[in-house]
């Protein structure tokens, strides 16, 4: 997966949920990377802004989108690691 690839399938998962993807392109790039990162040094693309602990159970909570994206945007207007915003 490069970040092409991962940019349109974060946008498609923003559209289907009413979100909206970072528009600042330095910004966007910067989590993609770490996506990306992570997803090259632990197999998974685990949040950048999470800490990954190496227990499989514990951390599959925080693969992109993790489990917290959603009520964090209700109660903040953005995720965490500012990938997703309301609309």
């Amino acid at each position: 997966m490069d970040k092409t690839e991962l940019k349109q399938i974060s946008q498609k998962y923003a559209d289907s949920q009413g979100f909206q993807l970072q528009p600042d392109g330095k910004i966007l790039d910067m989590i993609l990377t770490g996506l990306l990162r992570n997803k090259d040094q632990h197999g998974e693309i685990y949040c950048p802004c999470r800490r990954v602990t190496g227990n499989k159970e514990q951390d599959k909570k925080i693969i992109c989108p993790c489990i917290y994206h959603k009520d964090e945007i209700k109660q903040d207007g953005q995720c965490k690691c500012l990938l997703f915003l309301k609309k």
